[in-house]
């Protein structure tokens, strides 16, 4: 079995793998579940300054699983999104809620299983990427709070997603939002594995059967417990690294930086498999 040299962050999350350089990650044939395992434990790990390209990046993460193709790109890059404010990137308008705490595809049919991101061109300032633990949340609650919780459902909308950036959406933008699907999901998920976590962020809109404002307090009461600084990890990009995290256990926002300047992460995206339930 391929042995990987960890650095835990000490918070809990979030880890540094150490002395994989990029023959081994082609190449080795026990790395790809080493990699899984040390993702599971650790829910966020990262290569610090490994400087993958596209390709290698893509030829990496076919070893850890199914891409997420991505048809608005160039078919040469189609398992590579770009992540960035450019304008001439279709995908700007709606990547400015990633300043909220936020699970990843949570009205899509199956949230992704997990993300690969690349450090292309950093901000001089802010930028920092912040994760935290949907299974730490579920751990930390009291027993009267998991019996409860078990017992609510939340709807998930785009609408919500994209209110936190844009409070005061144009007709245009209201009518786009509609189009997309809603998605109702237990605020508890029991993952097949056994482990339990939360399911919440910013695409909550509402927990069925209770007032929407007092169920929204809620919900953001517990993202205000989850993500409090001793149980965050905080990843200070350097240019050339790779961050992988779990989608299905953390939440994850990026932290004010110049938008009118460039920065730009090149994201790949493990299919997921997992219905929460």
């Amino acid at each position: 079995m391929s042995t990987l040299i960890v650095k835990e962050s000490g918070v809990g999350i979030g880890a540094e793998i150490v002395g994989v350089d990029i023959d081994r990650l082609l190449h080795d044939e026990d790395l790809p579940n080493a990699v899984l395992e040390a993702l599971e434990e650790h829910g966020v790990i990262f290569f610090r300054e490994i400087n993958v390209d596209d390709d290698t990046q893509v030829k990496f993460a076919r070893r850890l699983g199914e891409l997420v193709k991505f048809p608005d790109v160039p078919p040469a890059a189609e398992e590579i999104m770009e992540v960035s404010f450019d304008p001439a990137n279709g995908n700007a308008e709606y990547l400015a809620a990633n300043a909220f705490w936020h699970i990843d595809g949570l009205t899509d049919p199956i949230m992704a299983k997990a993300s690969i991101l690349t450090g292309r061109v950093l901000s001089e300032t802010g930028g920092e990427t912040e994760f935290a633990s949907t299974y730490r949340a579920y751990d930390d609650l009291s027993d009267e709070e998991k019996e409860r919780f078990s017992k609510y459902e939340v709807i998930h909308t785009f609408e919500m997603n994209q209110r936190t950036a844009y409070p005061n959406p144009t007709e245009a933008q209201l009518e786009e939002w509609a189009s997309r699907p809603e998605r109702r999901h237990p605020l508890v998920w029991e993952h097949e594995s056994g482990r339990r976590s939360l399911v919440y962020g910013i695409s909550s809109s509402e927990i069925v059967g209770m007032d929407i404002e007092e169920g929204r307090a809620l919900l953001n009461d517990l993202v205000a417990r989850a993500t409090t600084p001793d149980k965050v990890y905080q990843h200070k990009w350097s240019l050339g690294d790779m961050v992988i995290w779990d989608n299905t256990g953390l939440l994850h926002r990026v932290l004010p930086f110049d938008r009118t300047k460039p920065r730009v992460m090149n994201r790949t995206t493990l299919v997921g498999r997992e219905p929460i339930k």
